[in-house]
Protein backbone atom coordinates (compact mmCIF):
# COMPACT_ATOMS: atom_id res chain seq x y z
CA UNK A 1 0.00 0.00 0.00
CA UNK A 2 1.21 3.50 -0.79
CA UNK A 3 1.98 5.60 2.33
CA UNK A 4 -0.80 7.88 3.54
CA UNK A 5 -3.63 6.29 1.60
CA UNK A 6 -6.56 4.56 3.21
CA UNK A 7 -7.77 1.16 2.09
CA UNK A 8 -11.26 0.11 1.08
CA UNK A 9 -12.42 -3.48 1.34
CA UNK A 10 -13.91 -4.89 -1.85
CA UNK A 11 -16.55 -7.60 -1.81
CA UNK A 12 -17.19 -9.10 -5.22
CA UNK A 13 -20.16 -11.34 -6.04
CA UNK A 14 -19.42 -13.70 -8.94
CA UNK A 15 -16.11 -15.09 -10.17
CA UNK A 16 -16.52 -16.20 -13.80
CA UNK A 17 -15.40 -14.17 -16.84
CA UNK A 18 -16.28 -10.74 -15.42
CA UNK A 19 -15.03 -11.74 -12.01
CA UNK A 20 -11.61 -12.52 -13.47
CA UNK A 21 -11.15 -9.18 -15.21
CA UNK A 22 -12.58 -7.22 -12.28
CA UNK A 23 -10.22 -9.03 -9.91
CA UNK A 24 -7.29 -8.05 -12.12
CA UNK A 25 -8.43 -4.41 -12.05
CA UNK A 26 -8.77 -4.27 -8.27
CA UNK A 27 -5.35 -5.90 -7.83
CA UNK A 28 -3.51 -3.57 -10.19
CA UNK A 29 -5.20 -0.15 -10.09
CA UNK A 30 -3.11 1.41 -7.29
CA UNK A 31 0.11 0.14 -8.86
CA UNK A 32 -0.33 2.34 -11.94
CA UNK A 33 -2.79 5.05 -10.87
CA UNK A 34 -2.88 7.07 -7.67
CA UNK A 35 -6.40 6.56 -6.28
CA UNK A 36 -7.26 8.11 -2.90
CA UNK A 37 -8.31 4.66 -1.65
CA UNK A 38 -6.29 1.48 -2.10
CA UNK A 39 -8.54 -1.55 -2.74
CA UNK A 40 -8.16 -4.64 -0.57
CA UNK A 41 -9.62 -7.81 -2.04
CA UNK A 42 -11.52 -8.70 1.13
CA UNK A 43 -14.11 -11.29 0.12
CA UNK A 44 -15.29 -13.15 -2.96
CA UNK A 45 -18.87 -14.39 -3.20
CA UNK A 46 -19.91 -17.59 -4.95
CA UNK A 47 -22.68 -20.15 -4.45
CA UNK A 48 -20.33 -23.15 -4.44
CA UNK A 49 -17.75 -22.84 -1.66
CA UNK A 50 -15.20 -25.15 -3.26
CA UNK A 51 -15.22 -23.32 -6.58
CA UNK A 52 -15.26 -19.94 -4.80
CA UNK A 53 -12.17 -20.86 -2.77
CA UNK A 54 -10.34 -22.01 -5.88
CA UNK A 55 -11.19 -18.70 -7.58
CA UNK A 56 -10.24 -16.69 -4.50
CA UNK A 57 -6.82 -18.34 -4.36
CA UNK A 58 -6.31 -17.81 -8.08
CA UNK A 59 -7.37 -14.15 -8.16
CA UNK A 60 -6.00 -13.03 -4.78
CA UNK A 61 -9.08 -12.70 -2.54
CA UNK A 62 -8.66 -13.06 1.23
CA UNK A 63 -11.94 -14.80 2.07
CA UNK A 64 -15.12 -16.22 0.54
CA UNK A 65 -18.85 -16.11 1.25
CA UNK A 66 -21.50 -18.39 -0.21
CA UNK A 67 -24.35 -16.04 0.77
CA UNK A 68 -24.18 -12.63 -0.88
CA UNK A 69 -26.46 -11.25 1.86
CA UNK A 70 -23.70 -11.83 4.39
CA UNK A 71 -21.10 -10.38 2.03
CA UNK A 72 -22.88 -7.03 1.60
CA UNK A 73 -23.19 -6.48 5.36
CA UNK A 74 -19.63 -7.42 6.38
CA UNK A 75 -17.74 -4.72 8.28
CA UNK A 76 -14.61 -5.27 6.19
CA UNK A 77 -16.46 -4.52 2.93
CA UNK A 78 -16.83 -0.90 1.82
CA UNK A 79 -17.64 -1.51 -1.85
CA UNK A 80 -19.64 -4.30 -3.47
CA UNK A 81 -18.81 -5.32 -7.05
CA UNK A 82 -21.71 -7.15 -8.73
CA UNK A 83 -20.48 -9.58 -11.42
CA UNK A 84 -23.49 -11.92 -11.56
CA UNK A 85 -26.07 -12.58 -14.29
CA UNK A 86 -28.61 -9.80 -14.73
CA UNK A 87 -31.44 -11.46 -12.84
CA UNK A 88 -29.72 -10.80 -9.50
CA UNK A 89 -28.30 -7.31 -10.14
CA UNK A 90 -31.20 -5.39 -8.61
CA UNK A 91 -31.51 -7.43 -5.43
CA UNK A 92 -27.78 -7.43 -4.66
CA UNK A 93 -27.09 -3.80 -5.62
CA UNK A 94 -30.06 -2.38 -3.71
CA UNK A 95 -29.22 -4.40 -0.60
CA UNK A 96 -25.61 -3.23 -0.76
CA UNK A 97 -26.58 0.42 -1.16
CA UNK A 98 -29.01 0.17 1.74
CA UNK A 99 -26.19 -1.35 3.81
CA UNK A 100 -24.11 1.76 3.09
CA UNK A 101 -21.75 0.14 0.60
CA UNK A 102 -20.57 1.75 -2.62
CA UNK A 103 -21.56 -0.36 -5.65
CA UNK A 104 -20.07 -1.22 -9.03
CA UNK A 105 -22.56 -3.22 -11.10
CA UNK A 106 -21.91 -4.97 -14.40
CA UNK A 107 -23.94 -4.07 -17.47
CA UNK A 108 -26.68 -4.08 -18.49
CA UNK A 109 -27.85 -2.56 -15.23
CA UNK A 110 -30.83 -4.92 -14.92
CA UNK A 111 -33.11 -7.26 -16.84
CA UNK A 112 -36.03 -4.83 -17.00
CA UNK A 113 -36.84 -1.14 -16.82
CA UNK A 114 -38.71 -1.67 -13.55
CA UNK A 115 -35.63 -3.23 -11.93
CA UNK A 116 -33.37 -0.50 -13.33
CA UNK A 117 -35.72 2.19 -12.01
CA UNK A 118 -35.61 0.65 -8.54
CA UNK A 119 -31.82 0.52 -8.68
CA UNK A 120 -31.52 4.12 -9.84
CA UNK A 121 -33.86 5.27 -7.08
CA UNK A 122 -31.83 3.33 -4.48
CA UNK A 123 -28.67 4.99 -5.81
CA UNK A 124 -30.25 8.44 -5.49
CA UNK A 125 -31.20 7.75 -1.87
CA UNK A 126 -27.73 6.39 -1.13
CA UNK A 127 -26.09 9.45 -2.71
CA UNK A 128 -27.63 11.61 0.02
CA UNK A 129 -25.60 9.55 2.53
CA UNK A 130 -22.38 9.84 0.51
CA UNK A 131 -22.69 6.35 -0.97
CA UNK A 132 -21.81 6.06 -4.68
CA UNK A 133 -22.96 3.72 -7.46
CA UNK A 134 -21.61 3.12 -10.97
CA UNK A 135 -22.56 0.80 -13.83
CA UNK A 136 -19.67 -0.96 -15.56
CA UNK A 137 -19.69 0.12 -19.21
CA UNK A 138 -15.97 -0.55 -19.62
CA UNK A 139 -15.74 0.50 -23.28
CA UNK A 140 -16.03 4.12 -22.14
CA UNK A 141 -12.56 3.55 -20.71
CA UNK A 142 -10.91 2.55 -23.97
CA UNK A 143 -8.48 5.46 -24.48
CA UNK A 144 -9.41 5.77 -28.17
CA UNK A 145 -13.15 6.03 -27.42
CA UNK A 146 -12.52 8.50 -24.60
CA UNK A 147 -10.40 10.52 -27.05
CA UNK A 148 -13.23 10.31 -29.60
CA UNK A 149 -15.59 11.82 -27.05
CA UNK A 150 -13.16 14.66 -26.46
CA UNK A 151 -12.90 15.32 -30.20
CA UNK A 152 -16.68 15.49 -30.56
CA UNK A 153 -17.03 17.72 -27.49
CA UNK A 154 -14.38 20.08 -28.85
CA UNK A 155 -16.49 20.72 -31.95
CA UNK A 156 -13.87 19.25 -34.28
CA UNK A 157 -16.52 17.19 -36.12
CA UNK A 158 -18.99 20.03 -36.41
CA UNK A 159 -22.67 19.13 -36.50
CA UNK A 160 -23.14 15.40 -35.86
CA UNK A 161 -25.23 13.87 -38.65
CA UNK A 162 -24.70 10.10 -38.69
CA UNK A 163 -23.82 7.50 -36.08
CA UNK A 164 -23.43 3.84 -37.02
CA UNK A 165 -22.46 1.21 -34.53
CA UNK A 166 -22.19 -2.56 -34.58
CA UNK A 167 -21.08 -5.23 -32.15
CA UNK A 168 -20.27 -8.48 -33.95
CA UNK A 169 -19.31 -11.81 -32.39
CA UNK A 170 -19.57 -15.38 -33.68
CA UNK A 171 -19.37 -17.66 -30.63
CA UNK A 172 -22.95 -18.91 -31.07
CA UNK A 173 -22.76 -19.52 -34.83
CA UNK A 174 -22.52 -23.27 -34.28
CA UNK A 175 -26.06 -24.56 -33.71
CA UNK A 176 -24.61 -27.32 -31.52
CA UNK A 177 -23.00 -24.91 -29.08
CA UNK A 178 -24.44 -25.79 -25.66
CA UNK A 179 -27.08 -23.90 -23.75
CA UNK A 180 -25.90 -21.24 -21.27
CA UNK A 181 -27.56 -18.79 -18.90
CA UNK A 182 -27.04 -16.07 -21.51
CA UNK A 183 -29.66 -17.79 -23.70
CA UNK A 184 -32.41 -17.82 -21.06
CA UNK A 185 -34.60 -14.74 -20.68
CA UNK A 186 -35.18 -15.36 -16.98
CA UNK A 187 -31.45 -15.03 -16.25
CA UNK A 188 -30.12 -12.77 -19.03
CA UNK A 189 -33.13 -10.54 -19.77
CA UNK A 190 -32.34 -10.54 -23.48
CA UNK A 191 -29.73 -11.98 -25.84
CA UNK A 192 -27.37 -10.08 -28.12
CA UNK A 193 -29.46 -6.98 -27.43
CA UNK A 194 -28.61 -6.72 -23.75
CA UNK A 195 -25.21 -8.40 -23.87
CA UNK A 196 -23.76 -6.48 -26.83
CA UNK A 197 -26.36 -3.88 -27.75
CA UNK A 198 -26.13 -2.26 -24.33
CA UNK A 199 -22.45 -1.51 -24.98
CA UNK A 200 -22.95 0.18 -28.33
CA UNK A 201 -25.96 2.16 -27.10
CA UNK A 202 -23.91 3.50 -24.22
CA UNK A 203 -20.85 4.11 -26.42
CA UNK A 204 -22.88 6.08 -28.97
CA UNK A 205 -24.47 8.23 -26.29
CA UNK A 206 -21.13 8.68 -24.49
CA UNK A 207 -19.15 9.74 -27.57
CA UNK A 208 -21.80 12.06 -29.04
CA UNK A 209 -23.07 13.48 -25.75
CA UNK A 210 -26.62 12.94 -27.05
CA UNK A 211 -29.28 10.44 -26.04
CA UNK A 212 -31.41 8.12 -28.17
CA UNK A 213 -34.99 9.37 -28.35
CA UNK A 214 -36.68 6.76 -30.56
CA UNK A 215 -36.08 3.49 -32.40
CA UNK A 216 -37.40 1.21 -35.12
CA UNK A 217 -36.18 -2.34 -34.57
CA UNK A 218 -36.21 -5.99 -35.46
CA UNK A 219 -34.80 -8.98 -33.62
CA UNK A 220 -34.34 -12.60 -34.62
CA UNK A 221 -33.51 -15.96 -33.05
CA UNK A 222 -31.71 -18.20 -35.55
CA UNK A 223 -31.25 -21.26 -33.33
CA UNK A 224 -34.30 -21.89 -31.19
CA UNK A 225 -33.08 -24.99 -29.34
CA UNK A 226 -29.65 -25.98 -28.06
CA UNK A 227 -28.09 -29.02 -26.39
CA UNK A 228 -28.84 -29.09 -22.66
CA UNK A 229 -26.24 -29.84 -19.99
CA UNK A 230 -27.94 -33.06 -18.92
CA UNK A 231 -28.93 -34.33 -22.37
CA UNK A 232 -31.82 -33.42 -24.63
CA UNK A 233 -32.39 -29.84 -25.69
CA UNK A 234 -33.35 -26.54 -24.08
CA UNK A 235 -35.37 -23.74 -25.67
CA UNK A 236 -33.55 -20.49 -26.44
CA UNK A 237 -35.76 -17.69 -25.13
CA UNK A 238 -33.74 -14.62 -26.14
CA UNK A 239 -32.75 -12.92 -29.38
CA UNK A 240 -29.68 -13.95 -31.36
CA UNK A 241 -29.47 -10.61 -33.13
CA UNK A 242 -30.96 -7.12 -32.89
CA UNK A 243 -30.91 -4.35 -35.48
CA UNK A 244 -32.45 -0.90 -35.16
CA UNK A 245 -32.61 2.61 -36.51
CA UNK A 246 -32.52 5.46 -34.02
CA UNK A 247 -32.74 9.20 -33.72
CA UNK A 248 -30.53 11.12 -31.29
CA UNK A 249 -31.48 14.17 -29.27
CA UNK A 250 -29.05 16.39 -31.19
CA UNK A 251 -30.70 15.57 -34.52
CA UNK A 252 -28.38 12.85 -35.79
CA UNK A 253 -29.70 9.58 -37.19
CA UNK A 254 -28.13 6.27 -36.21
CA UNK A 255 -28.02 2.56 -36.97
CA UNK A 256 -27.17 -0.25 -34.57
CA UNK A 257 -26.54 -3.98 -35.02
CA UNK A 258 -25.72 -6.55 -32.35
CA UNK A 259 -25.21 -10.23 -33.10
CA UNK A 260 -23.38 -13.30 -31.87
CA UNK A 261 -23.74 -14.96 -35.30
CA UNK A 262 -21.30 -12.93 -37.45
CA UNK A 263 -19.03 -15.80 -38.46
CA UNK A 264 -15.38 -14.71 -38.36
CA UNK A 265 -15.98 -11.69 -36.13
CA UNK A 266 -14.66 -12.23 -32.61
CA UNK A 267 -15.20 -8.94 -30.80
CA UNK A 268 -15.81 -6.33 -33.48
CA UNK A 269 -17.32 -3.47 -31.53
CA UNK A 270 -17.33 -0.57 -34.00
CA UNK A 271 -18.50 3.04 -33.92
CA UNK A 272 -18.41 5.64 -36.68
CA UNK A 273 -19.51 9.25 -36.33
CA UNK A 274 -19.92 11.56 -39.33
CA UNK A 275 -20.08 15.30 -38.78
CA UNK A 276 -20.24 18.37 -40.99
CA UNK A 277 -16.48 18.99 -40.63
CA UNK A 278 -14.92 15.58 -39.98
CA UNK A 279 -15.54 11.89 -39.32
CA UNK A 280 -14.08 9.39 -36.90
CA UNK A 281 -14.25 5.60 -36.73
CA UNK A 282 -13.30 3.06 -34.06
CA UNK A 283 -12.99 -0.73 -34.09
CA UNK A 284 -12.22 -2.55 -30.85
CA UNK A 285 -10.25 -5.20 -32.72
CA UNK A 286 -7.78 -2.34 -33.31
CA UNK A 287 -8.53 -0.75 -29.96
CA UNK A 288 -5.50 1.55 -29.76
CA UNK A 289 -6.47 3.41 -32.93
CA UNK A 290 -8.96 5.92 -34.26
CA UNK A 291 -9.58 6.53 -37.94
CA UNK A 292 -9.95 10.26 -38.64
CA UNK A 293 -11.08 12.09 -41.78
CA UNK A 294 -10.87 15.84 -42.25
CA UNK A 295 -10.41 17.52 -45.60
CA UNK A 296 -11.40 17.58 -49.25
CA UNK A 297 -9.88 16.82 -52.61
CA UNK A 298 -9.12 13.77 -54.68
CA UNK A 299 -6.32 12.60 -52.34
CA UNK A 300 -8.28 12.98 -49.11
CA UNK A 301 -8.97 9.93 -46.98
CA UNK A 302 -9.01 8.57 -43.47
CA UNK A 303 -5.77 8.62 -41.50
CA UNK A 304 -4.79 6.66 -38.41
CA UNK A 305 -4.47 8.23 -34.98
CA UNK A 306 -2.45 5.95 -32.71
CA UNK A 307 -3.97 6.65 -29.29
CA UNK A 308 -0.92 5.81 -27.15
CA UNK A 309 0.47 9.25 -26.34
CA UNK A 310 0.73 10.24 -22.67
CA UNK A 311 -1.70 13.12 -23.18
CA UNK A 312 -4.42 10.75 -24.40
CA UNK A 313 -6.99 9.63 -21.80
CA UNK A 314 -5.57 7.13 -19.25
CA UNK A 315 -2.48 6.32 -21.32
CA UNK A 316 0.04 8.31 -19.29
CA UNK A 317 -0.23 5.84 -16.41
CA UNK A 318 1.05 2.95 -18.54
CA UNK A 319 3.78 2.39 -21.16
CA UNK A 320 5.81 4.52 -23.60
CA UNK A 321 4.04 5.65 -26.81
CA UNK A 322 3.33 2.82 -29.23
CA UNK A 323 3.28 0.15 -26.51
CA UNK A 324 -0.30 -1.01 -26.80
CA UNK A 325 -2.98 -1.46 -24.15
CA UNK A 326 -5.50 -4.31 -24.00
CA UNK A 327 -9.02 -5.25 -22.96
CA UNK A 328 -8.09 -5.72 -19.30
CA UNK A 329 -6.84 -2.14 -18.98
CA UNK A 330 -10.34 -0.76 -19.55
CA UNK A 331 -11.47 -2.30 -16.25
CA UNK A 332 -8.48 -0.84 -14.40
CA UNK A 333 -9.42 2.58 -15.77
CA UNK A 334 -13.00 1.94 -14.67
CA UNK A 335 -12.17 1.22 -11.04
CA UNK A 336 -9.63 4.07 -10.96
CA UNK A 337 -12.39 6.51 -11.94
CA UNK A 338 -14.75 5.02 -9.37
CA UNK A 339 -12.21 5.25 -6.54
CA UNK A 340 -11.39 8.84 -7.54
CA UNK A 341 -15.09 9.76 -7.39
CA UNK A 342 -15.56 8.10 -4.00
CA UNK A 343 -12.51 9.89 -2.63
CA UNK A 344 -13.67 13.25 -4.00
CA UNK A 345 -17.27 12.77 -2.83
CA UNK A 346 -18.59 13.18 -6.38
CA UNK A 347 -20.91 11.05 -8.52
CA UNK A 348 -19.11 8.58 -10.79
CA UNK A 349 -20.07 8.08 -14.42
CA UNK A 350 -21.77 6.16 -15.85
CA UNK A 351 -24.26 6.37 -13.00
CA UNK A 352 -27.21 4.10 -12.36
CA UNK A 353 -29.30 6.81 -14.03
CA UNK A 354 -27.13 6.36 -17.14
CA UNK A 355 -27.67 2.61 -16.89
CA UNK A 356 -31.42 3.19 -16.64
CA UNK A 357 -31.28 5.35 -19.76
CA UNK A 358 -29.67 2.48 -21.69
CA UNK A 359 -32.24 0.06 -20.25
CA UNK A 360 -35.05 2.25 -21.59
CA UNK A 361 -33.52 2.08 -25.07
CA UNK A 362 -33.25 -1.72 -24.90
CA UNK A 363 -36.87 -1.88 -23.78
CA UNK A 364 -37.96 0.34 -26.67
CA UNK A 365 -36.07 -1.90 -29.11
CA UNK A 366 -37.90 -4.99 -27.86
CA UNK A 367 -41.27 -3.24 -28.00
CA UNK A 368 -40.61 -1.95 -31.52
CA UNK A 369 -39.52 -5.40 -32.73
CA UNK A 370 -42.62 -6.99 -31.22
CA UNK A 371 -44.72 -4.43 -33.09
CA UNK A 372 -43.06 -5.20 -36.47
CA UNK A 373 -40.57 -2.33 -36.35
CA UNK A 374 -43.08 0.33 -35.31
CA UNK A 375 -41.34 3.59 -34.40
CA UNK A 376 -41.15 3.63 -30.60
CA UNK A 377 -40.27 6.63 -28.48
CA UNK A 378 -37.77 5.90 -25.73
CA UNK A 379 -39.50 8.34 -23.38
CA UNK A 380 -42.78 6.41 -23.66
CA UNK A 381 -41.37 3.04 -22.58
Amino acid sequence: MSPGRETIGIGMVGHAFMGAVHSHAWRSVHRFFDPPLVPRLAVLGGRDETRARVAAAKFGWEDVETDWRKLVTRDDVGLVDVCTPGDSHAEIAIAALEAGKHVLCEKPLANSVAEAEAMAEAARRARERGVRAMVAFNYRRVPALAHARNLVASGALGEIRHVRSVYLQDWLSDAQAPMTWRLRRESAGSGALGDLGAHIVDAAQFVTGDVITGVSALTNTFVKQRPAENGGTDEVTVDDTALFLARLSGGAVATFEATRFALGRKNAMRLEVNGSKASLAFDFEAMNELQWYEGTGTEAGFRRILVTEPQHPYVGAWWPPGHLLGYEHTFTHEVADLLDAIGAGTDPAPSFDDGLRVQRVLDAVEKSAAAQARWTSVEET
